[in-house]
């Protein structure tokens, strides 16, 4: 299938894709959600909801990734969803800005947006992983998983920094400006970055491929495979936890702390930050120093996660007086850690079996992990609405999340012992359902 694996540089040109999606996600994510709940007062299921909706448009993935399966011009969509992401990132900004003024025109418009950003998210994303998957050779691929997801939370950290730079003093205009730069940037980079990489990896994805299976078919014949359910479960109860967290954190930092909106964005950015060394940290030990193996790094970034968590739940007691800043810090060192070995994990496992739906395997986690993101950001918001105007404590809603979320950590790192044993009879038994289903 791979004839000439992608070589560094091409791998790094992907990585700018990865750094251009998160950049744009990032704002959505952060800044858009604090500015919807602190200045505009709404409550914090709605930028809940409107997440989830971007999230749950992901279901898509299998289909983009199944699709591109069968075709040889995955940039194609690369590109078409980074221009529909890119759109949607900017019309949700000026969502924002009309609901605190037109609140029923505002809102429909982020809806629109936030449906756009999760189909240009999908489309985007699945098809640059399943490229990773098909073009790089064996041995690089959890590297070329480490690079690319490296560069996209410096491409977060990055714009969190200079976005919360920039916006303050806030003013619509200030944001409206700022947001479009981020956005078109992201689509020229994105351009540049893929511009005949395709052509140059040799490669043609569909000589190998059962051309007459359709969607359900293939998806089925993926299901078939005990490794891929048991992963699928573990990427939606360990995805549920690590996004549970993504739109209260910085609310929780302006009722809490009293942070300013340039200062919950720059919290964001060093978060991120803590996120950069937790996977540059994994990707040196485990490649180069031999320290550990992605199985056990899972499990420490779990436990280390819960563990920061609920450190975190504690922050606003005055007499624990424990460092905020040091602990979104440290969460987002374990998140980090967690996340490149999972990701190393999931590349791994995409090439498994006997039919090369590498596209559809990283279509089916990668619906799994929104789907999982958007539920955890929706009962993570709607949990601390119902807490906090129920008992009227603030602090106590938002802690009561941070300890729910710590906990499906743990129950994570407890799957994550049993991946060893599912991999080892999932290869046999893959094998089996593959042949089996190549009839169909």
């Amino acid at each position: 299938m791979t004839k000439n694996g992608l070589s560094w540089i091409s791998i790094v040109r992907l990585g700018l894709v990865q750094m251009a999606l998160g950049s744009v996600v990032v704002l959505t994510t952060s800044t858009l959600n604090r500015l919807m709940v602190v200045e505009a007062a709404l409550p914090a299921i709605i930028p809940g909801l409107l997440v989830g909706l971007h999230y749950g448009v992901q279901i898509t993935r299998p289909a983009w990734g199944f699709f591109s399966d069968k075709g040889n011009n995955r940039t194609k969509w690369i590109i078409l969803g980074m221009a529909v992401l890119a759109i949607g990132g900017f019309l949700a900004t000026t969502g924002v800005v009309l609901v605190q003024d037109y609140l029923i025109v505002g809102l429909a418009v982020s809806i629109l947006s936030y449906t756009l950003i999760g189909l240009g998210v999908g489309a985007s994303g699945t098809s640059l992983l399943a490229f990773l998957a098909t073009t790089t050779k064996p041995e690089r691929r959890a590297a070329a998983a480490a690079t690319t997801w490296l560069m996209m939370i410096f491409g977060i950290a990055l714009t969190a920094g200079i976005a919360g730079s920039f916006i303050d003093p806030y003013s619509h205009s200030r944001l409206l400006a700022v947001v479009a730069v981020i956005s078109t940037g992201a689509f020229v980079l994105t351009c540049c970055a893929v511009w005949k990489i395709e052509n140059q990896s040799n490669i043609n994805l569909s000589d190998n491929l059962n051309q007459s299976l359709g969607l359900v078919e293939g998806l089925k014949s993926v299901m078939a495979e005990p490794k891929a359910r048991f992963f699928t479960l573990f990427v939606a109860v360990s995805m549920t936890a690590y996004f549970m967290q993504e739109l209260i954190l910085e609310p929780y930092a302006g009722i809490a702390f009293g942070f300013s909106p340039g200062e919950t964005t720059t919290l964001s950015s060093i978060q991120n930050f803590g996120v950069l060394i937790g996977m540059l940290v994994v990707g040196i030990t485990v490649s180069f120093v031999r320290f550990g193996s992605l199985k056990q790094w899972v499990f420490y970034g779990c436990l280390g996660s819960a563990i920061a968590l609920l450190l975190i739940s504690l922050s606003s007691i005055e007499s624990f007086n424990l460092p905020f800043r040091f602990l979104v810090v440290a969460l987002g060192f374990f998140n980090g850690a967690f996340a490149v070995a999972a990701i190393g994990t999931m590349m791994q496992f995409a090439s498994d079996g006997q039919q090369n739906r590498e596209g559809t395997r990283m279509g089916l986690w990668g619906a799994s992990q929104a789907l999982a993101a958007g539920f955890a950001g929706l009962v993570g918001t709607g949990m601390v609405d119902i807490i906090r105007f129920t008992f009227g404590n603030h602090t106590v809603a938002f802690g009561t999340v941070f300890l729910i979320e710590a906990v499906l950590f743990i129950v994570a790192a407890v799957m994550s012992t049993k991946l060893d044993n599912q991999t080892a009879k999932g290869t046999f038994y893959s094998a089996l359902g593959a042949t089996k289903n190549e009839t169909l």
